[in-house]
């Protein structure tokens, strides 16, 4: 999109910090297309949808479905063909396999230089997964869930943050006081929510604004 296209406001200005360096804190800010017939639909993650997700994508007035089995096939074709597009422009050689249930599909990546794909704390595999949903219901009339994983590090990811979670709500316990996590996507903090929700010792709850947004973790 071009600067008239769209709408910017600032979440946070940042800091240059001292020499440029010391301190540093890049500018947060959210971009939003103009109505008009170059939208895009855009998805909102409240903390509510974290734990009970009900989300809903508006597609451009100018595409018409039909509610056919082929058609509905149409967009895990779609979002298939972008990953499978954006992983070979990475450079990395890798085998896609795919895995699909009532509106939910999940993508896994087996290959080499899989680390690549990662990124840090899962960073990257996450914009994929991100971007692969973007695409999937931009091409469908009702909400697809796509989960993007690579050679299971979703269920690696998973134990590490129950484990993350138990070790934090304890702190919260023993310290009294609030314990605030690192920025974490929608479905990490749901993880953290569910792993204490058992608890009646600990609440947990999200502040903060996309992409910083995160869970805190504080003693009843």
């Amino acid at each position: 999109m071009t600067k008239e296209d769209v709408e910017i406001h600032t979440i946070d200005e940042g800091k240059k910090g001292f020499l440029g360096i010391f301190g540093q804190r890049p500018a947060v800010v959210k971009v939003k297309v103009k109505a008009g017939p170059t939208a895009i639909s855009a998805l909102t993650y409240e903390d509510e949808q974290e734990k009970n997700p009900s989300i809903t994508a508006e597609s451009n007035s100018e595409v018409s479905f039909e509610a056919d089995e082929e058609l509905q096939q149409k967009p895990i074709e779609k979002a298939q063909q972008f990953l499978t597009n954006v992983i070979e422009k990475m450079g990395v050689e890798a085998k896609i396999s795919m895995k699909q249930a009532g509106r939910s599909c999940t993508f896994q990546v087996e290959g080499e230089q899989i680390a690549l794909l990662i990124g840090k704390r899962g960073q990257t595999l996450n914009s994929l997964q991100y971007l692969t949903q973007l695409v999937a219901n931009r091409h469908s009339d009702q909400y697809i869930q796509i989960v993007v994983d690579a050679e299971n590090y979703r269920s690696r990811r998973e134990e590490t943050l129950n484990q993350l979670a138990e070790k934090l709500a304890n702190q919260a316990i023993r310290t009294s006081k609030e314990v605030s996590l690192e920025p974490m996507p929608s479905y990490e903090r749901k993880i953290i929510h569910a792993a204490l929700t058992k608890r009646r010792d600990v609440k947990t709850y999200s502040v903060g604004e996309e992409p910083r947004r995160h869970i805190v973790i504080a003693k009843k």
